[in-house]
């Protein structure tokens, strides 16, 4: 990432105008600095030269040393408020922006490890934006500003000692450089560490009930607390750096400015200057380096930052597979089937394409009672259905093939492609069921939809028709019972029961139902409640599309999908 990227003021609003904002006060800081300076020369040189200066003049000169004081004092106030305020709103505006992608992106690109890193990028990761907006950029601004400013005013005062700035100047950013190059490889690997040691801990709670059964709990510690170890000897890494690359540059800057108030002096002694210039050169000298400073000890604290915002602009520029870019439809129409012709994904990790060439015309019930339809997708382990599940909601598009809508609109039957709808208005027709339920943290009245809105009489008749009446009646505070994320306190059963019951209430109004192996991991009890939840639906008029892979589902359907996987070596050339 450049010292200020151009993709950063392009994603982030709030970057844009914090920017212009930070050049503005540069510009009024670089007045006030010379005016400082100027003015307190004049009011020495007279003061050594006469022994006093006059009333009226002192007061004028040190008025206006006051509201130059104050105008400093207002600059870096406001510096500092609005930096907090642009950086927290930066790093807000990436992160949803990064967490939006990572959802457009679709459940295949953010498996397995990136999932764990977008999370980390996204908390952690984005935080490390804020020394970087507060501390460097606007140092980074002021040397481009206040820096050429100060040595335009040296140039009318004293060429020498300009010479002598211009010299010294670039080993500043030489030595810059140089550090940065230590330090960009010891940030990244840091943030490195941080996204495994993320990785590692979502992992274990997410499999600590699992491990907690089989007596494993204590197990990842060990390996937890080495990738722990790992960050700590990355960041006391930086630290070294930084803390080395400050004295450095502070040494160099300091031996510059002593280079140019030597010459001054002996040009003082030698009657070559007038004092007040003399003065004025040694006052303004240190605020010639005195930015390029501030970015050296301020950089270590950005590269962490500068490392995260590259991963964010590796996210966002990944390019989409699952929505589609430009304006998207909203139909007006009742949707009365769905179409997939030839649709084909390809999983390069199995050398398959699966589904390959799935081709179904599945119709939707009517809504009304009594007409509603079960649909099964059935097939191997590995065929695919799932997948043709995400290509069906929209979460994914196809490597080859199509699906489409076909619509009752005026009387006339149209079809619009499911790429060309907007996903919002598509997603308001269905309900989806996954295999692994999204559960989140709660009373188990707010976890199923239960708001205070809702009437109790369809709560206790979803509740009923899924079962989950009986769970909620053991349950020491029933509907009150706090659920921790992902089902935490609840049965595999029982967290499928609350999903059932979620979907029940989700209302009428969806008359799609996806239900992705709904029955798998549980017994006879489980599966029963299923097929009754199920036959519910159908008999509402809703159509219910499962995959499936036990004959009880199977039974149900009113309609069989077989999906089918085909290695690539089998596809014609």
């Amino acid at each position: 990432m450049k010292p200020l990227d151009p993709r950063l003021l392009r994603r982030a609003r709030s970057a844009r105008r914090y920017v212009v904002l930070t050049a503005g006060l540069g510009l009024v800081s670089a007045v006030l600095v010379v005016a400082q300076a100027l003015l307190v020369a004049s009011l020495l040189a007279a003061l050594v030269t006469h022994g006093s200066v006059a009333g009226p003049t002192a007061a004028r000169t040190l008025g206006g040393l006051a509201a130059v004081a104050g105008g400093r004092a207002v600059v870096a106030w406001a510096q500092e408020r609005y930096a907090q305020r642009a950086a927290a709103r930066t790093v807000a505006e990436l992160r949803s922006q990064v967490v939006a992608h990572a959802v457009a992106l679709g459940p295949r690109w953010a498996a397995g490890s990136r999932q764990a890193e977008v999370a980390t990028l996204a908390t952690r990761g984005l935080d490390a934006l804020e020394p970087y907006l507060v501390r460097y950029l606007p140092s980074l601004l002021l040397t481009a500003l206040v820096t050429p400013a100060v040595l335009l005013v040296l140039f009318g005062l004293d060429w020498v000692s300009l010479v002598v700035c211009v010299v010294t100047l670039p080993l500043v950013p030489l030595f810059m450089w140089l550090v940065g190059l230590m330090t960009q490889g010891t940030s990244e690997r840091r943030l490195a560490v941080v996204q495994r040691l993320g990785a590692q801990v979502l992992d274990l709670l997410a499999g600590l009930p699992t491990l907690r059964a089989f007596g494993r709990e204590s197990g990842p510690g060990a390996r937890v607390r080495a990738l722990g170890d790992a960050s700590k000897r990355a960041t006391m890494g930086t630290l070294r750096v930084a803390f080395l690359s400050g004295m450095v540059l502070e040494l160099l800057t300091t031996l510059s400015v002593a280079v140019v108030a030597v010459g001054v002096g002996l040009r003082l002694v030698s009657g070559g200057m007038g004092l007040e210039t003399g003065l004025a050169v040694i006052m303004l000298a240190p605020e010639v380096y005195l930015p390029l400073r501030a970015v050296g000890a301020q950089f270590h604290a950005s590269t962490d930052g500068i490392a995260a915002a590259e991963k964010a602009f590796a996210v966002l520029e990944t390019e989409p597979g699952a929505v589609a870019p430009g304006p998207l439809a909203a139909p007006s129409g009742a949707v009365r089937a769905v179409v997939l012709d030839g649709v084909t994904v390809r999983a390069g990790e199995r050398a398959v394409e699966a589904p390959a060439g799935l081709t179904a015309r599945i119709e939707l019930g009517s809504g009304a009672p009594g007409d509603g339809r079960v649909v099964v997708l059935r097939g191997a382990s590995g065929a695919g259905k799932s997948t043709a599940v995400q290509v069906l909601l929209g979460l994914l598009r196809p490597d080859a093939g199509a699906v489409s809508l076909e619509l009752a609109e005026a009387g006339r039957t149209a079809v619009v492609p499911l790429d060309d709808v907007d996903p919002a208005w598509w997603w308001a027709h269905v309900v989806w069921v996954p295999q692994r339920p999204a559960i989140a943290p709660g009373r188990l009245r707010d976890v199923v939809g239960g708001g205070p809105d809702l009437d109790d009489d369809a709560l206790a008749a979803a509740a009923r028709t899924t079962g989950l009446d009986l769970v909620v009646g053991s349950l020491p505070d029933g509907w009150d019972t706090r659920v921790g994320l992902g089902g935490v306190g609840l049965s595999v059963g029982q967290r499928q029961r609350v999903a059932l019951t979620s979907a029940l209430l989700a209302g009428a109004g969806r008359p799609v139902v996806v239900l992705d192996e709904p029955t798998a991991h549980l017994d006879a009890a489980g599966e029963r409640v299923v097929l009754d939840t199920v036959r519910a639906w159908r008999d509402a008029g809703r159509t219910v599309l499962v995959v499936a892979h036990r004959e009880s589902l199977v039974a149900l359907a009113d309609q069989l999908v077989d999906v089918e996987a085909r290695a690539l070596e089998e596809v014609p050339a």
